[in-house]
């Protein structure tokens, strides 16, 4: 059965269609009403990142940057050092594509308190283009040390990553879209930094079971198919993990352990992102056969978001037949 805190209806074709960076806005005015410390920086995209609503609210507390990245994350560090806890906004490929080597140098190499937020990720950006369709941010920012890594289903997970973020001591990037995507969860859905949340189980013997582990706002495609595969007659659980570092590896572990092998989901490139964090976990604490539902090492592209995402192998039925590869089907 789907778990209770998400919306069923997410196949409907009534399904609410909201942009996940709107959580973003809402959680950083709700933080900055909690703590006179939080301040937002934005890199001349106020309204496209949502700042707006906190810089309406807290002009005295929000910084307009302009089109300087590298010295957004830099200025941020600074006012950490001084107490503050910074929240940096602009597209994810200017940063943290851009701003790499200041957020790995200035923030987390000094363990400052700053949040990153990378906006309009992953190929579902549409009409932009490569350009400025991030699909390569997890990778970037898994890899440096003392950095969270955060990737929210919706508007509401976006939202409550904000908050826990704000309350987290320590860099956080946290991954947005700038397409409306499915609400899947609800206000109440729970939401902790490091922990996993099962979102559908279908019955079926151990030996049929496919483990669908899903990040980001793809989680409405691997709910889709999830309940295809019941429909189908197989085993189904999906395990939807919106922070990528650090893993909730007791949960990946247990999801092995029910499975005959996994599918990872993601809107990123396969090589770097939640797939691969999951196989190098998994290579050494169980060998488990794990099937990549990612970008396969190509560039995006202009184009209507929905169009984008199949055409990169990301929509339903490219993960049911991933499912399917990995139970012989």
């Amino acid at each position: 059965m789907r778990a209770a805190h998400l919306d069923t209806r997410i196949c409907s074709p009534e399904v609410e269609l909201v942009p996940n960076r709107r959580g973003y806005g809402e959680g950083l005015l709700e933080a900055g009403k909690r703590d006179a410390r939080i301040v937002a920086l934005a890199a001349d995209l106020t309204e496209s990142t949502q700042t707006h609503m906190f810089a309406e609210a807290f002009p005295d507390r929000f910084v307009q940057c302009g089109v300087a990245e590298q010295n957004m994350a830099s200025v941020a560090s600074g006012m950490a050092a001084m107490g503050k806890i910074p929240f940096i906004a602009s597209y994810a490929m200017f940063s943290p594509g851009r701003s790499w080597e200041q957020i790995r140098t200035t923030i987390a190499y000094n363990d400052v308190n700053v949040k990153i937020i990378g906006a309009h990720a992953g190929v579902s950006v549409g009409p932009d283009g490569a350009t400025h369709q991030a699909i390569e941010d997890i990778a970037i920012m898994r890899v440096i040390p003392n950095m969270v890594v955060i990737a929210p289903a919706d508007v509401h997970e976006a939202r409550k990553a904000v908050l826990a973020a704000a309350q987290y001591e320590g860099p956080v990037y946290i991954r947005l879209a700038r397409a409306p995507s499915p609400v899947v969860t609800t206000p109440e859905s729970p939401f902790v930094i490091g922990k996993a949340e099962y979102c559908f189980e279908a019955a079926g013997a151990p030996e049929q079971t496919v483990g669908l582990v899903t990040t980001g706002t793809l989680l409405h495609h691997g709910l889709e198919a999830a309940e295809a595969l019941q429909q189908s007659g197989y085993g189904v659980l999906l395990l939807h993990m919106p922070t990528v570092k650090p893993l909730d590896t007791e949960a990946l572990l247990a999801l092995s352990e029910r499975c005959v092998g996994l599918v990872t989901i993601e809107e990123h490139q396969q090589a770097g992102g939640l797939g691969s964090a999951v196989a190098e976990f998994l290579s050494a604490a169980r060998p488990t056969l794990i099937i990549p539902v990612g970008v396969a090492d190509q560039f995006g592209q202009s184009g209507d978001p929905e169009e984008l995402i199949t055409h990169y192998h990301l929509d339903t039925p490219a993960i049911e037949m991933a499912a399917k590869r990995v139970l012989g089907g």
